[in-house]
């Protein structure tokens, strides 16, 4: 009998949920508006009680319906790396979206791209979903050779929905099928 595989846990990356002690890096984060911009936008700073409240928070879902955040953790040293998190799920249909934004530091290490695929396989191969999506915005070119790398379909543009740095910018929408992701990527998708 083959050994179980740890469904959270790739070659590079695990993912795990977030702890009370994630808030250090989470405001060290929110220090670096081009990560933000990035993610979503540039917030206002963030006190530290109000960081630390949001990971004590965060610490404590559930799991109740599929929207989740996950950290992403490097295997090599155990550093957080990043934060994906799964939303807009619609059991309905089907379907789910997510966002993802890993540290400067470790960009380019595969890490993106292997928590993608993890949260791919549970959502596909455990919950039953059939599609995820993503959104990126025009400016984000790493993001979108990550998408395109991966297999993503380019969807469609959302023209001049974001606006940073004095400039409008298009959102790109990316999706992919079950069926595309098993295709595209056997050694995530084969059973257990």
């Amino acid at each position: 009998m083959e050994p179980i595989v740890d469904i959270w846990r790739g070659r590079l990356v695990r993912l795990r949920a977030v702890e009370p002690g994630d808030w250090e890096a989470h405001a060290a984060w929110n220090q670096d508006s081009d990560m933000s911009r990035r993610a979503d936008h540039v917030w206002f700073p963030s006190s530290t009680t109000h960081v630390k409240r949001w990971a004590e928070e965060a610490s404590a879902q559930a799991g109740e319906g599929d929207d989740f955040a996950f950290e992403i953790e490097a295997l090599a040293d155990g550093a957080l790396a990043g934060h994906i998190v799964v939303n807009r799920c619609d059991r309905r249909v089907g379907s789910f979206s997510y966002g993802i934004a890993t540290l400067p530091t470790q960009q380019r290490r595969g890490y993106a791209s292997e928590a993608i695929l993890l949260v791919a396989r549970y959502y596909f191969q455990e919950l039953r979903y059939q599609k995820m999506n993503a959104q990126v915005y025009s400016f984000n070119a790493p993001s979108l050779a990550l998408h395109e790398k991966l297999g993503f379909t380019r969807e469609g543009t959302l023209r001049r929905m974001v606006f940073t740095g004095g400039q409008y910018y298009d959102v790109i929408e990316f999706g992919m099928t079950d069926d595309e992701f098993s295709a595209r990527h056997p050694a995530f998708a084969s059973p257990w």
